[in-house]
């Protein structure tokens, strides 16, 4: 039982950084659609800002033994990579 709900509290606590990393992702997908340029200081301070919000996330959860490091690496790793295409395909327009 106590197993059951370790588990459980993981499979949130991933669900829940998965969710806040796709957020960025829309966030950063509308402010380059509509409002600034990867060039512009304030997409970089909230690019940055919002990277460092996830990343202390996942540090505490990993802390807790509720993710494992090398999965919220990983989360991040992707998040920076689907990053990196949106910011080339809007270099492109």
């Amino acid at each position: 039982m106590a197993s059951e709900m370790l588990v459980n509290h993981r499979e949130k606590a991933y669900a829940l950084l998965k969710a806040d990393a796709e957020k960025i992702l829309k966030l950063i997908k509308v402010q380059m659609d509509n409002l600034t340029m990867p060039q512009c200081p304030l997409y970089e301070e909230v690019l940055d800002t919002q990277m460092f919000g996830l990343s202390r996330e996942i540090d505490f959860a990993v802390r807790l033994g509720l993710v494992n490091g090398d999965e919220g690496k990983a989360l991040l790793e992707k998040l920076e990579r689907e990053l990196s295409v949106l910011h080339e395909a809007s270099l492109r327009k």
